[in-house]
């Protein structure tokens, strides 16, 4: 396969190791995009966060005999709930009010096709982990480039701990015992690359390709 696996992670760079791991890059439009929707940026990230500690916690109390997720999953979720409460702290001092908004495709589109078996199953929310953490690295590097100097350095910041996230993620998908995973990566990489790149008509954290209007 062509991008990271175990035995490449501890040779690769943070950074590296998630744009290796990604199967696309995503849009420049996606770029602009955010520049004309700064409101919707925070209020979605926001969200994106709270997810995320979420997620995290529904693994530890579906594997509670796995000590080793447990260890790794409870301090991502608070880790990712400091996090919502940054982006809701910056929210607050911009004006920016945390209304309700729909959510994007893209957490849906990769969770709709986790496998019914239990272990490979498992495996795969490891993996939709770990393709959700590798882009949103990938976009808070983008958007470090371009926005103002707060939020500049605010998404700096956070892309240090947020591709941790990412590795922790594939780790434990290949220390899980199930031996395709490879095969796995590869199968998610395709949707992922697909809910990217396709048409999308709302701007959101994850969404794909923005349709010009």
């Amino acid at each position: 396969m062509t991008r990271a696996t175990k035995c490449h992670l501890p040779t690769l760079g943070l950074a590296e190791s998630v744009n290796t791991f990604l199967p696309c890059e995503t849009p420049t439009e996606w770029v602009t995009e955010a520049l004309n929707h700064p409101n919707e940026l925070l209020i979605d990230h926001a969200n994106c966060e709270r997810k995320a500690a979420a997620s995290a916690m529904k693994l530890m109390y579906r594997y509670t005999d796995n000590s080793v997720l447990l260890s790794k999953m409870s301090q991502l979720a608070r880790e990712e709930l400091l996090h919502f409460q940054q982006v809701v702290e910056l929210m607050r001092g911009r004006g920016v009010r945390y209304t309700q908004i729909a959510p994007s495709r893209y957490a849906a589109g990769l969770h709709q096709h986790v496998s019914k078996s239990g272990s490979l199953a498992l495996v795969d929310t490891l993996l939709i982990g770990a393709y959700i953490e590798a882009r949103s690295c990938e976009r808070f590097a983008l958007l470090a480039r371009v926005l103002d100097a707060e939020l500049g350095k605010f998404y700096r910041n956070l892309h240090r701990s947020e591709v941790r996230h990412f590795q922790d993620y594939l780790i434990l998908a290949f220390d899980s015992g199930y031996a395709e995973v490879d095969e796995r990566i590869e199968f998610f990489g395709e949707i992922e690359k697909n809910l990217i790149l396709a048409p999308d008509e709302f701007f959101r954290m994850h969404s794909g390709t923005p349709i010009a209007k």
